[in-house]
């Protein structure tokens, strides 16, 4: 009987302190320390025209001219700062696929169990790939059609809402945190954006492609304003100092969208699907973090005889230490 006690006394004792265990948040904060960091990456806003042009053809794939851009910021307590600046080599041969300028502007904040992103892109000179297919006064060696002034833009407001209150975007991000063990939630990402791609010299259609008869295929401006709720799930997976986090959720807007053909003008209501990709992996230490940040941002219009999707990518590459504050000396 003495013995059963003494189990049963050690039994609840490991209980309450597996649940004093799990109690603890499973994250780590370092607002208090201050956090220099610098990274290196690029963006990149290539788009797809799919319709019946003929000659065999019924897509139609437009890039643009990548240049690395590196960033300088910090950050201490609700305070964070970064310096972004386009490097003067651009990855792509300018004989191929011509110079590109592209602006991009971003803002993001936490309010309690919400995460904001607000971001505006603007990318100028494009070029038309593998345009050689069809048009003969290309070959293999010159194989693009530049479309110098062919621009893509995109405004986006996007909100995250976690049903965890432990799932913290400074922690997922890595900067000014980190986890200590894996963590996962169910999310709900509300999504306000408008968007759209336009060529100031003429229509966004090569002339050899265009059928005459149909008014869109004449278009030289596509946009869409949208609103709609993207529900998903985001996990993070904590082993050592090594971390990886993944949201993935497809969800839908409702969609106001125009095409302008020859200062014509047409707009449709409709619905469209929406995709929200991201993946962050890296190793995080309370001194220092190395990360590598993906997002893929995927947006559509679709029109009766013409579809056009648009993906805003960014790959960064981002390194930093986080240094206790001094302590003032009495």
């Amino acid at each position: 009987m003495k013995y059963t006690f003494l189990y049963i006394l050690l039994l609840i004792s490991s209980s309450s302190f597996s649940q004093d265990s799990l109690d603890t948040v499973p994250y780590n904060s370092y607002r208090d320390k201050i956090v220099l960091y610098t990274d290196l990456g690029f963006s990149s806003a290539p788009f797809t025209v799919r319709g019946d042009f003929g000659n065999n053809v019924n897509r139609l794939r437009y890039r643009h001219n990548q240049r690395l851009i590196m960033g300088i910021g910090f950050a201490y307590k609700w305070a964070a700062l970064r310096i972004g600046f386009g490097l003067p080599v651009l990855m792509r041969p300018v004989s191929r696929y011509g110079p590109s300028n592209y602006i991009d502007l971003g803002f993001k904040f936490n309010l309690k169990q919400t995460f904001w992103d607000f971001d505006f892109r603007n990318y100028n000179g494009y070029v038309l790939r593998d345009a050689y297919q069809w048009n003969d006064t290309l070959n293999a060696l010159s194989p693009n059609a530049k479309m110098g002034q062919t621009r893509s833009t995109s405004f986006s407001i996007n909100t995250w809402y976690f049903r965890s209150k432990d799932f913290k975007m400074n922690s997922v991000l890595g900067k000014k945190g980190d986890y200590n063990r894996s963590h996962g939630t169910w999310y709900f990402k509300g999504t306000l954006n408008f968007f759209g791609s336009a060529n100031d010299a003429g229509g966004i259609l090569p002339i050899e492609l265009v059928d005459t008869t149909k008014n869109i295929n004449r278009v030289s401006t596509i946009t869409a304003l949208d609103i709609g709720i993207v529900p998903g799930y985001a996990y993070v997976y904590r082993w050592n100092n090594w971390q990886a986090a993944g949201f993935g959720g497809l969800g839908g807007v409702l969609q106001s969208k125009f095409f302008a053909a020859e200062g014509q003008g047409r707009g449709f209501l409709g619905l469209a699907p929406r995709l929200d990709l991201r993946f962050i992996i890296g190793y995080s230490k309370a001194r220092y973090f190395l990360w590598m940040h993906m997002n893929f941002d995927v947006k559509s219009i679709r029109f009766q005889d013409l579809s056009y999707q648009q993906t805003y990518n960014t790959i960064r590459v981002i390194g930093g230490i986080r240094l206790d504050k001094k302590k003032k000396k009495r």
